[in-house]
């Protein structure tokens, strides 16, 4: 399946790190998953839900490595989404870099995906 990303603030990353385990930011405790993105779905992503914030990581997943607890499920637009229905240990990140935002209040990419 490839890659999926997680986009989270810094501050939760680290607290995943001392905790082992990334449990949720708010919304994805309420909606009851970890809300992931595909490549081509993060930058939208990143655009709707995190619009000039900074201070922002982008955590890469290998799908494959999430087992059962991956699902796939239709949301913006009926697209597929990845939604992990546990949480996710910090090992499985194949990669943790920062999300430069851009002066236009967007992130920028670049070199990441």
């Amino acid at each position: 399946m490839g890659l999926i990303y997680k986009i989270l603030s810094r501050q939760a990353w680290e607290a995943a790190g001392k905790a082992g385990v990334f449990t949720g930011a708010p919304v994805d405790v309420a909606d009851g998953y970890i809300h992931f993105s595909t490549a081509a779905q993060v930058a939208e992503t990143a655009a709707k839900h995190f619009g000039g914030q900074a201070d922002l990581l982008l955590v890469a997943v290998e799908a494959d490595a999430l087992g059962p607890d991956l699902k796939w499920e239709a949301s913006r637009g009926g697209a597929l989404f990845p939604h992990l229905y546990a949480p996710l240990p910090v090992g499985r990140a194949v990669s943790v870099a920062a999300l430069p935002l851009r002066a236009d209040g967007r992130h920028d990419f670049t070199g990441l995906l």
